[in-house]
């Protein structure tokens, strides 16, 4: 499944619609590092609201994403992870690593603006 990638400005916006499989999630990983060059993208917003699950293989994904996202030369926020998934991955063990989250899309904006405002 594609993950559809929007550009908002100079950020960009990857909206998680359904559950990603291992390679939907390489694939994510790698159109948004080529999209952050491309566009010359400062940000990325990486919309989980759907998702009510988030393994380990996706855990580490996203601390992927987030990674070449910053080696790409943007910030990441990740947004909108559901309470049970984020005490599902709380009791697994599982963090982000230091990764920003933010409730939803607004408050991501937000923080992302700032983010970006704080680097230049």
């Amino acid at each position: 499944m594609r993950v559809p990638i929007l550009k908002q400005g100079s950020f960009l916006i990857a909206t998680v619609q359904e559950a990603l499989n291992d390679q939907d999630l390489h694939r994510l990983q790698n159109e948004l590092s080529e999209k952050i060059g491309r566009f010359r993208s400062r940000g990325v917003i990486l919309d989980v609201t759907a998702l009510d699950v988030i393994d380990s293989f996706a855990t580490r994904t996203l601390c992927s994403i987030a990674d070449t996202t910053q080696l790409r030369g943007a910030k990441l926020v990740i947004v909108g992870i559901q309470p049970d998934v984020a005490f599902a991955m709380v009791q697994m063990g599982l963090t982000l690593k230091g990764t920003e989250t933010a409730l939803d899309l607004e408050e991501g904006l937000e923080l992302l603006t700032l983010k970006t405002q704080e680097s230049h």
